[in-house]
């Protein structure tokens, strides 16, 4: 994801990119603008003048047919008038031409290439041609050019300049904004940012991010009384149920019956006690550490959930490696691997369920109904049950637990249909926190 940093010189270059679009949009518009309507209006007027030169001029030939008569031009042109029958000294080129005002290309007296402009007028007798120099004119038509592009040229640094400058007062703002907003420590309640800004958008935003921030302030606040009374007032009744229990397993008049009651007592405060632990944990975002013997702990659980069998045929197997350590503390892979187990015991019917602890993970494999490939994802969704779950009790949320004790400690959790037979397989892998006692 992009740093603040990056953002902000982001959002400075499109402030920047923005000017220079501007800028430089507007200034080649106006350039185009002025030589186009600069050429149209000096080729409208010269053309109109050569076009009425050479009329006056034919009028003119045709009054005065003398050759020593002169007709006065304003400005310096050559000109050719012959009859309409006779064009052998008209230069080639030129005698096909309509009537009109077209420009040549042609060499001058030094054999330079020349931009002309050519009158032609036709009358029914006589056929007038003018050929005025358009050179000066095209040069300076081509030096305007040159000098608007140099003008768009520097209109556009001058743009950017002015961007430059706009961008960093526009973004000053907004920077000290993220600043204050950095500097504030996890620990220490968030200083009020509204009083150093101006009463604008950033004020704004920084007036709501103080009502946000003193929001979320109360409600970590909250939180942590929360976990505090949590932590205290379930652990020591839970406390004093393990104790009590304990004194009464001493007892030597006890009855078989009564042991096994008390022994369930005990797994049940010790399971109550694990995922205390693990939803503190989970509450605080904190990852604790410990060494927790895998196998050892996998025949706990499986022993500790063969009283939900009563007198279904089902066999329990737990096998795999000796000595595999999950640096986790043992609530929270009992939490999280016991959830596994006790659906394998809830929906097996018949059959065998298998645990198996293979070095870098451990698999729970049933014979229960099984699941369906599409809803094998959903299934750790908080509340969601599957369609092979109809008539079991259960919130939904235990799997929910699971995978937010896997996301903590970057373990992965999956389920998936069995391929060999009919029922699921639960995979809970650590790789990354195993090693060998």
């Amino acid at each position: 994801m992009p740093t603040q940093k990056q953002f902000r010189r982001r959002l400075r270059s499109r402030i920047i990119i923005s000017f220079l679009i501007l800028g430089s949009g507007l200034t080649a518009l106006f350039a185009v603008a002025t030589v186009g309507l600069r050429a149209r209006l000096e080729n409208q007027l010269v053309d109109d003048w050569l076009q009425s030169e050479a009329q006056n001029f034919v009028e003119f030939k045709r009054l005065n047919p003398a050759p020593d008569a002169q007709f006065q031009f304003y400005r310096q042109i050559e000109l050719l008038v012959v009859r309409s029958n006779r064009n052998e000294s008209v230069p080639f080129t030129w005698r096909e031409l309509p009537e009109g005002v077209h420009e040549v290309l042609e060499a001058d007296p030094d054999g330079k290439l020349t931009e002309y402009k050519l009158a032609v007028h036709r009358a029914s007798d006589l056929v007038g041609f003018l050929r005025y120099d358009y050179s000066k004119e095209a040069l300076g038509q081509r030096q305007l050019i040159i000098a608007l592009i140099g003008t768009v040229a520097l209109f556009s640094v001058f743009a950017g300049l002015i961007g430059l400058w706009s961008s960093r007062r526009v973004m000053q703002p907004v920077a000290d904004l993220a600043k204050r907003i950095e500097g504030f420590s996890s620990g220490s309640k968030p200083e009020k940012l509204a009083p150093y800004f101006a009463d604008d958008e950033v004020g704004q935003l920084a007036s709501a991010l103080d009502d946000y921030a003193e929001q979320l302030t109360e409600r970590v606040t909250r939180d942590r009384e929360f976990n505090a009374d949590v932590s205290h007032e379930l652990r020591t009744p839970l406390a004093v149920i393990r104790g009590a229990v304990e004194l009464m397993q001493t007892q030597a008049d006890i009855s078989p019956k009564t042991q096994q009651r008390l022994q369930r007592i005990e797994r049940a405060v010790q399971q109550c006690t694990d995922l205390t632990t693990a939803l503190l944990m989970l509450s605080r975002g904190e990852r604790g550490s410990g060494a927790t013997d895998v196998r050892k702990l996998a025949e706990q659980l499986a022993e500790a959930n063969r009283v939900n069998i009563g007198a279904k045929p089902i066999q329990v197997i737990v096998e795999g490696q000796h000595g595999v350590l999950v640096d986790a503390p043992e609530a929270i892979v009992a939490v999280a691997l016991g959830n596994l187990i006790v659906n394998a015991f809830k929906y097996t019917r018949e059959g065998e369920i298998r645990i198996s602890v293979l070095g870098d993970r451990v698999e729970v494999r049933d014979t229960g109904p099984g699941i369906e490939a599409d809803e094998a994802a959903r299934l750790f969704d908080r509340g969601f049950r599957g369609t092979s779950s109809e008539g079991s009790k259960g919130g939904g949320i235990g799997l929910a637990i699971v995978l937010r004790l896997c996301e903590l400690y970057d373990w992965r959790v999956r389920l998936a249909p069995r391929e060999d037979t009919r029922g699921a397989i639960a995979t809970l892998e650590f790789a990354a926190y195993m090693r060998r006692g």
